[in-house]
């Protein structure tokens, strides 16, 4: 990241030379829900779970799930893909300073199990092996603790007057003005939002995007399913696939970004061996 300039915020860069109908979308449709592309693909599991398999095998400590492959493929994708890390916030677009990925963590399987957020940065020369080791610790530390945003939450609910406390804190949102505690693992404050509905037992659904944060990008991953395939002389095999969607909000690139990105995400996915290079790496 270069000298910051007059006009970028903490967390992001302003993008002064997009081209005139990506700098007219913010003026026209401010709002990021009301900008929401809205996509599905299926992930073949075959060579992934195997991948799975043997990482598991050779490092039994650093126990590797589907959903740590599917958080480095769609991290790596991020890096590769930049228009992905764009965000546009009080009718300007940016380009965020960082790669980063947000989940919830609840500490019990239970309907009283409380929830936490984690938050992870991926760093140029990681690969799936530290960022496993990322995501093991930060759930770790989210069944342990309390993160440092919920911690400020607690603190600001005991503060009279809600709906003044509510438009100040939007207004320092769409400025980037937050203070660093409130918003220090608030999800909506990354790259992308990841929500594992497969864990307990559910498929893919729609997730809207959310007008508060910077988040462009929120990605639901659904349980495993057996889908019917045929060849070419019309025999059927069951094959084992993974449903993920994605909400994006659409101002950020063009429909020809978004295909290619997804088209790269599954890629990934399909082949997580990749995920072995560093996540600055082309492939």
């Amino acid at each position: 990241m270069g000298k910051r300039r007059w006009g970028d915020r903490r967390d992001g860069t302003l993008l002064r030379d997009i081209d005139a109908m990506h700098y007219v979308m913010p003026l026209m449709y401010p709002n990021r829900c009301d900008n929401e592309a809205y996509m599905t693909m299926r992930i073949r599991l075959d060579e992934c779970e195997e991948y799975i398999r043997k990482k598991n095998l050779e490092n039994p400590e650093a126990k590797l799930s589907l959903f740590q492959v599917v958080i480095a493929a769609v991290l790596k994708t991020i890096w590769l893909r930049p228009h992905m890390n764009r965000f546009i916030a009080n009718y300007n677009m940016y380009q965020r300073n960082d790669v980063s990925a947000a989940f919830t963590v609840k500490k019990t399987f239970s309907d009283e199990g409380d929830e936490t957020l984690a938050r992870i940065v991926a760093e140029e020369g990681d690969t799936i092996d530290t960022l496993n080791q990322k995501i093991i610790e930060q759930i770790q530390l989210c069944k342990t603790g309390t993160d440092a945003s919920t911690d400020a939450i607690n603190v600001i609910k005991k503060i009279p007057g809600k709906h003044l406390i509510g438009a100040i804190a939007r207004f320092l949102d769409r400025h980037g003005w937050m203070p660093k505690s409130v918003i220090a693992t608030d999800p909506y404050q990354c790259s992308v939002v990841l929500s594992n509905l497969g864990s307990i037992g559910l498929n893919i659904g729609y997730h809207h995007l959310m007008n508060w944060g910077t988040t462009s990008v929120f990605v639901v991953i659904g349980k495993k399913i057996k889908k019917p395939h045929y060849d070419s002389d019309g025999n059927m095999t069951m094959r084992k696939e993974l449903c993920i969607s994605c909400t994006i909000d659409e101002r950020i690139s063009d429909g020809f970004y978004y295909a290619r990105t997804l088209k790269l995400m599954k890629k990934l996915m399909e082949h997580p061996e990749l995920l072995e290079l560093p996540i600055e790496q082309e492939v």
